[in-house]
């Protein structure tokens, strides 16, 4: 065999090993999603798989499972929490914080590429990324329900929609990094 042939080979088998993981991971936030934790407030762990995502696949492959876990859930596979899906999901009062955690994995990529993969960063970038997602997802819920139900305001929808949600995001932040890095060295992607 060539180098050239044992070159390509390489890139073909890279390019599939990619194409798996993304399609992994997309499914492991399906199944995270699927799951609730039955609390006051009950929460699933999506925010936790998006992060998980990020953290062993990188920025670039992350964000592309978030993208194909979100486009299932648009086309109607019911991927979301609750076992739902469909475009009206995404357009109604809580779609923007799905739509927000496609922002929050393009700051943990930016950050990623501009400041490198050390663990400091992807911790910074995780806890940035989730406020990324309460801010645009608050925003999208405010509109959303004013145009549906009549104005609410910023104090009854973080009230609502972000505060009952912060101390669990940040111990699925925790158990997303410390799983990421281990994972990372497992599955060791370039």
């Amino acid at each position: 065999m060539t180098t050239q042939t044992q070159a390509q080979n390489k890139v073909s088998r890279s390019k599939t090993y990619d194409m798996v993981y993304i399609a992994v991971f997309a499914v492991l936030m399906a199944i995270c999603s699927w799951i609730s934790i039955p609390t006051t407030v009950p929460f699933t762990l999506q925010t936790f798989a998006v992060f998980l995502a990020v953290g062993v696949l990188g920025g670039k492959r992350g964000s592309l499972a978030v993208l194909i876990y979100i486009l299932l859930g648009a086309v109607g596979i019911p991927v979301f929490a609750g076992f739902s899906g469909g475009i009206g999901i995404i357009l109604g009062n809580t779609g923007g914080y799905i739509v927000g955690f496609l922002a929050s994995a393009l700051v943990m990529w930016a950050m990623e590429k501009f400041l490198g993969r050390k663990t400091w960063v992807l911790a910074l970038s995780m806890v940035l990324g989730l406020f990324v997602c309460y801010a645009i997802g608050t925003v999208w819920f405010m509109v959303v329900y004013a145009k549906n139900a009549g104005a609410v305001g910023l104090a009854t929808v973080l009230g609502w929609c972000v505060i009952p949600f912060i101390i669990p995001d940040l111990v699925k932040i925790a158990l997303a990094l410390l799983l990421s890095r281990r994972l990372a060295k497992i599955i060791k992607i370039d």
